[in-house]
């Protein structure tokens, strides 16, 4: 009889699926994080390059034509970069699909998935079954964005080889757990990769995650204000100007929770203070209506105070891992009395 697999919190798990070899290869285990009409074939090539997990939300693309047309340019962009630089280096790519029963066009969708095989896809908005076969069936992995453990547990029930769990702090659709009260919890009953992701936004949060028990962290607002997102460029300089201070969660906008940026809202004519009461949700990927109504108002994480100059995707990862490997030394060299101190940051010019 073999050993039972020990949870983070020291309790035998209950048996689950088999452990999955890591996503590899990997210079961070991090996701550039899919975030609706922000991320795009650019921005996920460029995460791949600089080797970390590079992902898009398939809604971003519209009709379904650009979205064969997005996930070709990824699987040549990706070929390229592997005979350039090396595979060694490249990491993988990630589609984000919603499987919520509004969005008419996923069967569309899981068509182009089973064509271009990205090695990790993530559900949101519903749970991971209609995903599992396609991807199954050539080998990728499904991960179940969720946001509460009565998901968590329904997704693993569902056969979800992973899950992502989206915490207080994430921006755009948010979640409610701190990042570290949801991990702990998830490991008293799954032993699988688990990505977490809310709030975090440099390489000390990053260690800090994985500390806690998580194997990969979405990282999302930094993202946004890079050269390759679709943001534009009055976005990306509103996340340099903004801080913690300068966000609201409301699910006035999408029917969902969500944390916006206040100036975003004001610049729309709507009162931070005041806003609508929730819409019926409507996440159907066939039409723009949705899109239009939300993209000039605009999301960010409660991560918004690391992002302080618009960069280059491969310059925002470099600087992630400085931090994390900043953030590993401390841990081995912490003493009790001699703990050095986290820098500040220098201001970017």
């Amino acid at each position: 009889m073999s050993e039972p697999v020990i949870s983070h919190g020291g309790a035998p798990a209950p048996a689950s699926r088999p452990l999955l070899a890591p996503l590899a290869p990997l210079r961070l285990p991090l996701f550039a994080a899919p975030m609706f009409l922000v991320s795009g074939p650019d921005l996920v090539v460029a995460a791949c390059r600089a080797g970390i997990v590079g992902a898009f939300p398939t809604p971003n693309a519209r009709p379904i034509e650009v979205l064969d047309d997005w996930m070709r340019r990824i699987t040549e962009g990706l070929a390229r970069a592997r005979d350039e630089q090396g595979a060694d280096t490249v990491g993988p790519w990630c589609a984000n699909l919603v499987t919520h029963r509004s969005n008419e066009r996923l069967p569309e969708d899981l068509q182009r998935v089973a064509k271009y095989q990205p090695p990790v896809v993530v559900t949101a908005l519903g749970g991971p079954r209609p995903a599992i076969d396609v991807v199954h069936g050539y080998g990728g992995q499904v991960f179940a964005d969720v946001i509460n453990l009565t998901l968590a547990k329904k997704a693993v029930e569902a056969g979800a080889d992973g899950l992502a769990c989206i915490c207080s702090g994430a921006g755009g659709h948010t979640g409610m757990l701190n990042p570290f009260a949801f991990v702990s919890a998830v490991r008293e009953f799954f032993s699988g990769p688990v990505v977490v992701g809310g709030g975090i936004s440099d390489g000390w949060g990053l260690a800090g995650a994985l500390a806690a028990g998580a194997d990969y962290v979405y990282m999302g607002t930094r993202f946004i204000a890079t050269t390759e997102s679709l943001a534009r460029p009055e976005y990306k300089q509103m996340l340099v100007d903004c801080t913690v201070d300068d966000l609201i969660v409301s699910a006035g906008l999408t029917g969902t929770p969500a944390s916006w940026l206040k100036p975003s809202l004001r610049a729309n004519g709507l009162d931070p203070d005041h806003l609508p009461a929730a819409p019926e949700r409507n996440y159907n990927s066939n039409t723009a209506i949705a899109a239009k109504k939300w993209m000039d108002v605009w999301a960010a994480g409660q991560g918004v105070g690391a992002v302080r100059a618009v960069w280059p995707v491969g310059r925002v990862v470099d600087e992630i891992e400085r931090e994390f490997r900043a953030a590993q030394a401390r841990f081995a060299a912490w003493r009790p009395s001699t703990a050095a101190a986290r820098p500040v940051p220098e201001v970017a010019t």
